[in-house]
């Protein structure tokens, strides 16, 4: 609902920023349709202006048209005037006359000739003013014309946006208008469905109270009648009850115990590592052992740590133990656990080693600190170090007072009450974690602490190995802590709850004699199922199966096929059937027809021989050689051919066949070929049958190899993931021994360095020993 309430509130201010946005898209498109009048009317104004530029264009046209006459006329009067001036001379008198006429004439001219030139100069100037006023009328209009037409596209496109913009918020929110809509359907939908059931659910849970609730008062009167003692209703006698044996708790507990076995064994190599690698560091730095004397603390120190193998070892015999003890055959609870005793002392006698080798381990570390070569900040790495060894203790006390404290009760079962085994087991948990969080710390300042002595003037490539060994042993360390802690912690309820079992109904623990009775049932029942169990007979294989069955199939995919095979040669028959009876009726029209022809033959070949008859009493010559070629065709084999087939008849004038035997040698030759035909279109039916039959059975084939082929593809697929990961374990694995070896070999090496360093020492003590005895006797 809340989602709903958020969405419809959403789907508000989208639509007021909508209406917001219309209104301003209205002024948009008022500003737009304005500006678009503006520019028709100046397009007006320029249609205007070009036609009275026109216009004045041919009223210059017209004018410089006339100026030019003029200008003709005046080189016409200039040509007379000359012609005249010359007939002056000769005719002086004739031209005094008529010099006055020309010069009243020529006046006149001048007159008009000099309006026409001021005319003609006022119209250029006219023109030239109305082109330039015409010129900046039209620059002015093109340029606003211009910036409208971009005011209007940039609107344009402004709107244009915004529609975009808008169509796709109105579909987005009728989308999930839709979206919620339907969502609310289905919700309301499922509501009903909720409804129904829990009206369903409430009826089934009244039915079941009220039969309940009889059997109960049932069982109630039973057991008032028939039984005079119940047991069970007193703890302390139904504690003498024999338990049920829980076979899968058995399992559950030995996988856990395998587990804790592993990563038990990977704690026990860590810690043998760390404390050899310790032991080679003490021998190293500050003072290497192969050039000086270390001090006394750093020898005793050395010594103990040597000796670590005998106390770290029994924790991973004592796990063993403890894991080969739980099996499916034994009841494992804390009061039948007897091995968890031996490995508690086994912890203890290790706790007993790190309080021994401790109060060394801090004074090699405060002697460390008050060499020339501990810097500042090496000295506060060393103090750090000094806290971390002794919290370290303090959290392998701890634990170790827990697991004594869980081993309690196969000894002494009044020493732990039952009520405080979820207390044990939760502390256990919260001291592995602080184990954990120890050996980080831990961590991290040996690696600090590694970096720095790195950097001391005197640091040798051995103490930089060292003290790489020492941190991967401190990290593997850690990280095998780690894993025991998560696996602690995530299997503490299997712990709490199921460690411990007893009778049903019951709230005591189980006694170890009761525990061996439950065995001893055991076994009884099992021999007993046995001795019942009959053996089966003998199955069939599966392959033979899968085989019998591909067989099956393919028998009932013939069997179908000839089912079909069978209907349809039925059809075919009936419909063979019935154009037998067709080509019959046929055959009798086709030798009705034939016996017309044979007759219409008869007598076309008598009224042929007439006439042949007739031309060779006229013509002997042309009628022998007539007979000529044809005794020669006669004896020419004629070949007849049709569709169906090709007939050869020799056609000879003695040995012709007669009508009827021509008849039935085309009738046998057709009945042959229909025959033929016939068999041919059957063998053609059948074998098209069997093929369909055949691929039939194969397409059925084809499916189920297909999905054989499926199966086995993924089965392929889980193979090879199965085999990259084991692949992927194999290299963890291989490069882990890898290491190991090759940290091995580096301890082998200096373990090597240090035997023949003390062997030299041992030889030169003999020596000078044996120069002092010498010296002795020779005193």
């Amino acid at each position: 609902m809340a989602a709903a309430a958020e969405l419809q509130g959403k789907y508000q201010k989208l639509a007021q920023e909508y209406s917001k946005l219309r209104a301003q898209n209205q002024v948009l498109k008022k500003g737009v349709v304005d500006e678009q009048a503006n520019s028709a009317s100046l397009k007006e104004q320029l249609k205007m202006k070009d036609q009275s530029l026109r216009k004045l264009q041919q009223e210059m046209d017209s004018l410089t048209f006339r100026n030019q006459q003029l200008a003709k006329r005046v080189e016409l009067l200039q040509d007379e005037l000359a012609l005249s001036e010359a007939r002056g001379k000769k005719n002086k008198k004739s031209a005094e006359s008529s010099s006055q006429l020309s010069q009243e004439q020529k006046s006149v001219f001048n007159e008009d000739l000099q309006k026409k030139i001021e005319e003609n100069e006022r119209l250029h100037i006219l023109f030239f003013e109305a082109d330039e006023q015409h010129k900046r009328l039209e620059a002015e209009l093109r340029s606003r014309l211009e910036v409208l037409e971009t005011n209007a596209a940039q609107h344009q496109a402004v709107v244009d946006s915004l529609t975009r913009k808008y169509t796709d918020t109105i579909e987005k929110l009728q989308n999930d208008k839709a979206k919620l809509e339907i969502k609310s359907q289905t919700l309301e939908r499922e509501a009903k469905d909720c409804r129904l059931r829990t009206e369903e659910c409430q009826q089934q849970l009244k039915n079941l109270q009220a039969a309940l609730g009889s059997r109960l008062e049932e069982s109630l009167c039973i057991i008032n009648e028939k039984v005079p003692f119940n047991d069970t209703r007193s703890n302390r006698y139904n504690a003498l009850n024999v338990p049920l044996h829980n076979r899968r708790h058995q399992l559950k507990l030995r996988d856990l115990a395998g587990q804790a076995l592993a990563f038990v064994q990977e704690l026990v190599t860590a810690l043998l590592n760390f404390h050899t690698y310790t032991e080679q560091k003490v021998q190293i730095f500050p003072i290497d052992s192969a050039t000086d004397t270390i001090s006394p603390l750093n020898q005793k120190f050395s010594q103990y740590l040597h000796e670590n193998a005998s106390y770290v070892r029994p924790l991973e015999e004592g796990m063993l133990h403890l894991f080969e003890s739980i099996t499916e055959d034994t009841v494992t609870v804390l009061e039948t656990a007897v091995k968890l005793k031996a490995f508690s002392e086994h912890l203890a006698s290790y706790l007993c080693f790190l309080r021994k080798i401790l109060p060394y381990q801090l004074k090699s570390l405060e002697e460390e600190c008050e060499s020339s070569l501990c810097t500042a900040a090496l000295r506060a790495r060393n103090m750090e170090l000094h806290r971390d060894m002794k919290r370290l203790t303090a959290v392998f006390e701890k634990l170790h007072t827990y697991v004594s404290l869980l081993a309690l009760p196969s000894t002494k079962p009044e020493g732990l009450l039952r009520t405080n085994y979820n207390l044990v087991f939760t502390n256990i948990a919260t001291g592995l974690h602080g184990f954990h969080d120890i050996l980080k710390d831990i961590s991290k300042h040996y690696s600090q602490k590694a970096t720095l002595e790195q950097d001391v003037p005197t640091a040798t490539q051995k103490l930089i190995t060292t003290n790489d060994c020492i941190l991967s042993s401190v990290v593997a360390l850690t990280n095998g802590v780690g894993k025991i802690a998560s696996f602690f912690s995530n299997n503490l309820d299997h712990f709490t709850t199921s460690l411990s079992y007893g009778p049903k109904g019951g709230t005591e623990f189980i006694s170890p004699l009761s525990a061996e009775c439950m065995l001893q049932y055991k076994k009884k029942a099992v021999a007993y199922m046995k001795s019942m169990k009959k053996p089966f007979a003998d199955s069939v294989p599966y392959e033979e199966a899968l085989a019998n069955r591909r067989v099956l199939l393919s028998s009932t995919e013939s069997r179908e096929g000839l089912a079909q095979q069978v209907q349809q040669s039925l059809e075919k028959i009936a419909k063979l059937e019935q154009e037998k009876e067709h080509w019959m009726l046929e055959a009798q029209l086709a030798k009705i027809k034939l016996e017309k022809e044979n007759q219409k033959l008869k007598n076309s070949l008598s009224g042929h021989l007439t006439e042949t008859i007739q031309e060779c009493s006229v013509m002997p010559n042309v009628a022998e050689q007539k007979k000529e070629t044809t005794e020669k065709g006669l004896r020419e084999p004629i070949k007849s051919t049709s569709l169906i087939g090709m007939l050869t008849i020799t056609t000879d004038n003695e040995k012709a066949p007669d009508v009827e035997s021509r008849e039935d040698l085309i009738k046998n030759h057709y009945m042959a070929r229909i025959a033929e035909l016939t068999s041919h279109l059957q063998l053609a039916d059948s074998k098209s049958v069997h093929f369909h039959a055949e691929c039939r059975a194969l397409a059925k084939r084809l499916s189920l190899a297909e999905k054989s082929k499926e199966s086995l593809t993924e089965e392929l697929k889980l193979a090879s993931q199965n085999i990259s990961r084991l692949q992927d374990e194999l290299m963890t694995t291989k490069r882990s021994y890898e290491d190991q070896l090759s940290m091995m070999s580096d301890h082998l090496c200096s373990m090597n360095e240090t035997l023949t360093k003390q062997r030299e020492e041992i030889d030169t003590l003999k020596m000078t020993s044996k120069g002092n005895s010498k010296k002795n006797k020779n005193r």
